[in-house]
């Protein structure tokens, strides 16, 4: 006879083996999704749910994952998913796990733009969640997704899917000096890598260690060199009238709506993230 364990047990054994690295509240939330994922369970029935017991093999899944989280690998990619914007994303370390900074990114872009029939372009796009997010929630949108890496239009194409969401697929180098595309948009939207390499030494180790550097880091040396591209490409492949949407490095607010300023962008907007800190920048094309 298989052996079984309360789930008050359970819970008990994943503080104790943790406590060591990580905060309690964060630990909490890793209860959270783990029962989530494995039992689909929410926070209000895992809380009324102490006496039941689970099979020894379901306890295993549950400590192969504490031993993961040991070593500082992030949940979601432990689990695959993620949560964004309200809908569910597969994600890999092939991609950068959404931030809720990029949430308030996508939620500026949603509630200045509920036009219909806008043609919408993600540069970057990663997992996927800035243009599926936009598709879904401004209507008659066309969206398109763009990214460098192969394996990150595959995950979006996957969420997608998931969310029942139609978009269009573009493999795209950003900082090739001849990209031109047949199509033009009436919004660009990009969060580029805008890290510096002098930055990682105040980077957790778990960003460090298992998200892509492709997607997080620039040089010292030229710290806005995405933000040039997109700005470059934006210039012929935005209508006029067209808005340019970025997250940017808190550091380079300044020197980023310069930019704009001097490449034909006007009603520029320097916008702080819900931490007080630059975090997105808006600029329309005359």
């Amino acid at each position: 006879m298989a052996s079984i364990i309360s789930i008050k047990k359970v819970i008990s054994n994943i503080k104790y083996e943790l406590k060591e690295f990580y905060p309690m509240n964060e630990i909490d939330s890793f209860v959270y999704l783990i029962f989530d994922q494995l039992f689909n369970y929410s926070r209000t029935k895992l809380l009324i749910s102490n006496d039941i017991e689970i099979s020894e093999e379901s306890y295993q899944m549950i400590v192969q994952i504490i031993h993961e989280l040991k070593s500082y690998k992030p949940i979601q990619y432990i689990l695959g998913n993620t949560e964004f914007y309200n809908l569910s994303y597969h994600v890999t370390s092939e991609v950068l796990i959404p931030r809720p900074e990029t949430e308030e990114l996508v939620d500026w872009i949603i509630q200045e733009n509920q036009t219909k029939s806008l043609k919408i372009l993600d540069i970057g796009t990663g997992s996927g969640c800035i243009a599926i997010s936009l598709a879904k929630n401004i209507h008659g949108s066309l969206v398109f997704a763009s990214d460098i890496s192969n394996d990150a239009l595959i995950l979006t194409r996957k969420n997608s899917k998931l969310n029942n969401s139609d978009i269009q697929i573009l493999h795209l180098d950003i900082l090739k000096q001849d990209v031109q595309l047949k199509e033009r948009f009436d919004i660009i939207v990009s969060n580029p890598p805008y890290i510096t390499e002098k930055e990682k030494s105040l980077m957790h180790k778990n960003v460090l260690d298992f998200e892509p550097e492709l997607a997080l880091f620039v040089s010292n040396e030229n710290p806005l060199i995405f933000y040039k591209a997109i700005i470059n490409f934006s210039l012929n492949h935005l209508n006029p009238g067209g808005k340019l949407y970025v997250e940017i490095n808190e550091a380079y607010g300044k020197e980023t709506s310069v930019l704009l300023e001097e490449n034909f962008f006007h009603n520029i907007e320097l916008k702080k993230d819900i931490n007080g800190k630059d975090r997105m920048l808006r600029g329309i094309l005359r």
